[in-house]
């Protein structure tokens, strides 16, 4: 079992940044791929930014703006996220794949004002 928790949504204004936080627990040697993902009002939840193996990928409307990296020694995944839109809100979550099945976040609220 693995558990996420994600932390650092809020409200910002566009043009602003704001840093998410994912902390895993449970069987962390089991994950073989983290990342984020977001669903706004009405659409279905999309991928973000992963992180597989040391490798990240990003939906290109984020490309250059947001940044995911993972912390192996403090089990966490972040996502730091500059020059925020209004079409970045959402909710976000935290993802983790293993062998058996994958694991998502509670979501954390993104709201960015224009």
């Amino acid at each position: 079992q693995v558990q996420l928790v994600e932390s650092g949504g809020g409200l910002v204004q566009a043009g602003e940044s704001l840093r998410l936080l994912c902390t895993a627990s449970g069987s962390i040697s089991s994950i073989d791929a983290m990342g984020w993902f977001r669903q706004a009002p009405g659409k279905q939840r999309d991928r973000v930014a992963t992180h597989i193996s040391g490798v990240t990928n990003y939906v290109d409307s984020v490309k250059g703006r947001f940044t995911i990296s993972r912390d192996y020694a403090r089990n966490t995944l972040s996502l730091q996220m500059n020059s925020l839109k209004s079409e970045d809100t959402a909710v976000y979550y935290c993802y983790a794949r293993t062998s058996f099945r994958d694991y998502w976040g509670q979501g954390t609220q993104v709201t960015v004002s224009s």
